[in-house]
């Protein structure tokens, strides 16, 4: 999923729940039309937005999945593919790499990029459009999972962290890549001055700045590192640890079965 889509802080024994049942007031369909209509040009204001830096972090995500050479791993809300295809050169040809959304839209888009790369490990991949809430895979399923700028879209994030638990094999780790919710006054400001003045202008010159002014509210809405972890391990996980990356605006999850 796109960017669309910063520090620990007590937490109270019961807060996750409450974010589980409230996270956010818009539906999961709005959301659906949201990132289908901008499935065609979100690669290209990704780099702009990061100035290039979100195909590290994404790399960085990949590399604490612990995928490796011959795995069967899911890229879940791959949106146009960007960690999918970064797992597919992590497990070879002789791996498997299946990339999950729930937009026709930016399956359709990940499919263009696959038919255009030469190399044989990418056709080890297949795209499935589906929900992270209602996983279509078997129990145990998977040596690896990635997810990138997705989780905080989800409305039921405790369903679908149970969700990743469930197909993801005994001792397997998810790696989940998106904003970081801060705690610190200073980079929670610098963060919105960051989306109000440069992120909606320069999708406004898309057509797109409603759909962009709903980044800042969705990190709002988000959880804390420290509720990403107490998160991951009420959903079943053995261990949560959340890392801060990109000077603390992002953030990610690695979370062990």
């Amino acid at each position: 999923m796109s960017l669309l889509h910063l520090s620990f802080a007590p937490v109270a024994g019961n807060t996750t729940r409450r974010h589980r049942i409230s996270s956010s007031s818009s539906s999961s369909g709005d959301r659906q039309a949201l990132f289908s209509r901008i499935a065609p040009v979100y690669d290209n204001l990704n780099d702009v937005f990061s100035l290039g830096q979100h195909r590290i972090w994404k790399r960085m995500a990949v590399s604490w999945s612990g995928a490796k050479e011959g795995s069967n791993v899911l890229d879940l809300c791959c949106g146009s593919g960007d960690l999918a295809f970064l797992l597919c050169e992590k497990v070879g040809i002789h791996g498997q790499v299946t990339g999950l959304d729930f937009s026709r839209e930016q399956l359709m888009v990940a499919s263009s990029r696959q038919k255009s790369r030469s190399k044989a490990c990418y056709r080890n991949l297949k795209w499935v459009e589906g929900d992270a809430v209602d996983l279509p895979f078997p129990d145990c399923h998977f040596d690896a999972i990635t997810m990138g700028y997705g989780l905080r879209n989800v409305i039921d994030k405790y369903k679908a962290m149970k969700e990743v638990h469930r197909v993801l094999k005994p001792g397997s780790k998810a790696s989940i890549l998106d904003f970081n919710k801060s705690t610190d006054e200073f980079r929670t400001s610098f963060q919105g001055l960051m989306i109000d003045n440069i992120i909606v202008p320069v999708a406004a010159s898309y057509g797109l700045s409603e759909e962009y002014q709903y980044l800042k509210r969705s990190i709002q809405e988000f959880l804390t590192g420290e509720e990403l972890e107490h998160l991951a391990l009420e959903a079943g996980f053995s261990s949560a640890k959340h890392f801060e990356v990109g000077g603390g605006l992002m953030g990610n999850l690695v979370a062990t079965r």
